[in-house]
């Protein structure tokens, strides 16, 4: 193929939700509530994590960056028009796109692992936790999880970009994501199929999180108490049910076999880890720790104060 005939797509055209204007004004009002309680649900989550002090622990540190996380991750999903209706973006717009929106999901993977990590030591190993999971080394902990997640995939997009773009600008999706940008690429398979080892990924972080966990019930099933049982059960199924939720779902998407998977369900899944796992991690969260409910009246508390004041 000629090098004129590779840049010949400089725009791209989402598709989105295709429907009947009744539809179309349905989907809008449902997105727009769950963007509204995202942001409100994660963004107490970090209120009460900053302004209470008993929350001032490992644990609640990484569920503030992890509820931080998930605001701005839900925001690189297209505005409500993007994912309603037909949508044209530009060659880089996409692509920027497709690097915070890769970034923040492969942030969030190692985040619930280095979450795993947390619980596993406060659980197994009480008596070394203080020692080991120390505010410095939670913070370069966390720390590691943002550089790593963005900068991971930064070269393999960057190899994206330059690709030969020579087909149909027609992505029936609604965001650039890695399949759908594939398919519309001149290249051979194995050169796109090498770019990316998001299988090995989510792999190698999914088999530590099941390690994990599978160590944690042991060690809770030998406590001897009912209520000290209770507790810690309480607190890791919190985060088995938001590691389920993400995890299901983006290995569907990213792991398994597309074939024969329709593209109405490939968006479906994609809308559920991008956009209904940020808004069910607050309630999660919030209603299964009896430390985060106090927490979030104090908050409410604090803000009738200053309201009325």
């Amino acid at each position: 193929m000629n090098r004129s005939a590779t840049h010949i797509v400089t725009v791209f055209v989402l598709l989105g939700f295709p429907g009947s204007w009744e539809i179309q004004i349905f989907l809008f009002s449902l997105f727009l509530v769950i963007y509204v309680l995202t942001w409100l649900g994660n963004g107490a989550i970090i209120c009460a994590v900053r302004w209470d002090p008993r929350l001032h622990t490992p644990m609640y540190f990484l569920l503030g960056n992890f509820a931080f996380l998930e605001i701005y991750a839900s925001s690189t999903v297209p505005n409500m028009p993007n994912i309603l209706s037909k949508t044209k973006v530009i060659f880089s717009g996409c692509f920027l796109q497709f690097y915070f929106f890769f970034s923040f999901g492969t942030t969030e993977c190692l985040f619930l692992a280095i979450m795993a990590y947390d619980q596993y030591l406060a659980i197994c190993h009480p008596l070394h936790y203080p020692t080991i999971m120390t505010g410095r080394f939670c913070g370069m902990l966390a720390s590691l999880c943002w550089l790593l997640g963005f900068l991971g995939y930064s070269i393999p997009i960057f190899l994206t970009s330059q690709l030969p773009f020579c087909a149909s600008n027609i992505i029936d999706h609604f965001l650039c994501d890695m399949d759908p940008l594939m398919a519309l690429s001149c290249a051979p398979a194995p050169i796109t199929k090498f770019l990316y080892s998001e299988p090995l990924f989510l792999f190698l972080t999914s088999m530590y999180i099941f390690r994990s966990y599978t160590l944690l019930l042991r060690a809770v099933s030998q406590v001897p108490s009912a209520a000290g049982r209770k507790k810690a059960f309480t607190t890791c199924s919190s985060h088995l049910i938001v590691v389920s939720l993400f995890y299901g779902t983006v290995i569907v998407m990213y792991v398994s076999p597309k074939y024969g998977i329709p593209t109405l369900m490939q968006k479906i899944l994609t809308l559920v880890y991008s956009v209904m796992t940020p808004l069910f991690n607050p309630l999660v969260y919030s209603l299964r720790n009896k430390d985060m409910k106090l927490a979030l009246r104090n908050v409410l508390s604090r803000m009738r104060i200053s309201q009325n004041s």
